[in-house]
């Protein structure tokens, strides 16, 4: 078990607690998210420490559940040192070797835009993302600050896939991946190849951790991250293996 628990604590800062809603991933369940303060920056230290407490951001806004009487959301990271990929993600490595890396400051750009959209219109019309609008796209995933960047995967000069992250003091946090739902392309499983692209790229930035967000048993979409092994998982202030079912 490691805690990786700010080496300071967090200063004192004020969240807001949202309404309960509908949750995107339990079908018949309430949802209520805890918020850092608007007014309050999404500064470097900041969300260092808020994201070892299992924050996420989204825009300008850090955040996590806090849902009573419900504890399905576990934050969960990945140990670069100890990540081997398996013998499927190999191959899935291999199989991009000609896709080009590009990377880019979260600023909006049309093109990222225009595949944006189309990957939610074709993949998430079910979703609370859909309908796609650019409104929405600034605020979900741009941001003015040095730690946030976007990695654009490219197939002779074609945009594929975009993965939005940000690098913070203790490893990379991996924020949304869309890419082109092309039939042609489904071979190389595009968001899982983003993973194991930012795995790398921490490792190259001597980073320990990426972390995935929230992972939930019973939700069959996130399902895919337990193929990413050994994970971490975050129980209270601590970060323990978390044994696959």
């Amino acid at each position: 078990m490691s805690s990786n628990a700010p080496r300071q604590p967090v200063r004192d800062l004020r969240f807001f607690l949202t309404v309960p809603h509908a949750c995107s991933y339990l079908a018949g369940r309430e949802a209520t998210t805890l918020f850092l303060d608007p007014q309050e920056s999404p500064g470097q230290g900041v969300y260092d420490s808020l994201a070892l407490l299992g924050f996420r951001r989204s825009g300008r806004h850090l955040y996590r559940p806090h849902c009573e009487g419900c504890s399905a959301c576990i934050s969960v990271r990945l140990p670069v040192a100890e990540f081997a990929p398996n013998r499927s993600q190999r191959r899935l490595v291999r199989r991009n070797a000609d896709l080009t890396l590009h990377l880019r400051p979260a600023i909006f750009d049309p093109e990222h835009y225009g595949l944006y959209a189309h990957y939610i219109r074709t993949r998430h019309a079910d979703g609370d993302m859909y309908p796609p609008s650019h409104e929405q796209y600034r605020t979900f995933l741009t941001l003015d600050q040095e730690y946030a960047r976007l990695l654009e995967f490219r197939l002779a000069g074609r945009l594929v896939a975009v993965a939005a992250f940000d690098q913070l003091e203790h490893g990379l946090s991996a924020i949304y991946t869309f890419f082109d739902p092309d039939p042609a392309l489904e071979r190389r499983s595009l968001g899982t190849f983003a993973v194991l692209t930012l795995v790398e790229q921490a490792r190259r930035r001597g980073l320990p951790h990426v972390y995935l967000g929230y992972w939930i048993r019973e939700c069959r979409k996130m399902a895919y991250k337990q193929a990413f092994q050994p994970l971490e998982m975050l129980e209270g202030r601590h970060w323990r293996r978390l044994i696959p079912a």
